[in-house]
């Protein structure tokens, strides 16, 4: 059986990981039909934690019969900056580079590099109504520098606990079918997906 879901995310790279997420934890590509709300989709993302703001973006999208409705906020939480960039990963500089160059500059001569990257996902029925909530870490450390190309945000800076490979440092180092087996946002729907699959 296929299941609808609205996902209310205007990011691409999102949409794409929940889509291999969703084929690498069923083995099926139909299992879920993926797809965003009409643009623009940019909600005021005002609340004081990941779950509050996962859930703000999850109501700002209109129902639809026969859909679910899912929605996630995520973000790098530092040791050594209490907990920042955290809420604010999206706003912490302008652009993506100038966000990693910042946060090495703040970490710069740090000891402690100890992170964790953080995924809260609502999901609500096709009348709005909350179904089903929680939450998935990814933990790790900052690197000295950034490494590799591949995935988004802070990934080039972020070395996971988790790797089956030590050549292998960083989040953007691995094969996107790696990190999606192991990420936060994986650990996040993998519960999503199960409580869809039991219910």
């Amino acid at each position: 059986m296929k299941h609808k879901i609205i996902f209310g995310t205007g990011n691409a790279h999102k949409l794409e990981e929940l889509r291999e997420i969703t084929r690498i934890f069923t083995g099926d590509t139909n299992f879920i039909e993926f797809t965003t709300p009409e643009p623009p989709f940019d909600p005021i993302e005002n609340g004081s934690t990941f779950e509050e703001n996962s859930l703000i973006k999850a109501q700002a999208v209109k129902p639809q019969n026969g859909y679910y409705i899912l929605a996630d906020d995520s973000g790098l939480c530092v040791e050594a900056l209490d907990g920042r960039p955290g809420l604010y990963s999206a706003r912490y500089a302008p652009s993506q580079d100038e966000k990693i160059s910042k946060l090495l500059t703040e970490m710069h001569g740090n000891q402690n590099r100890r992170a964790k990257f953080v995924c809260a996902m609502t999901l609500l029925n096709d009348k709005g109504e909350i179904l089903f909530k929680t939450t998935g870490e990814c933990q790790g450390k900052i690197a000295l520098s950034r490494a590799g190309t591949n995935g988004f945000g802070f990934d080039p800076v972020f070395i996971p606990d988790e790797k089956q490979n030590e050549e292998i440092k960083t989040l953007a180092q691995m094969p996107s079918d790696i990190k999606n087996q192991i990420s936060h946002r994986a650990n996040a729907l993998k519960k999503i997906i199960t409580f869809i699959q039991n219910n």
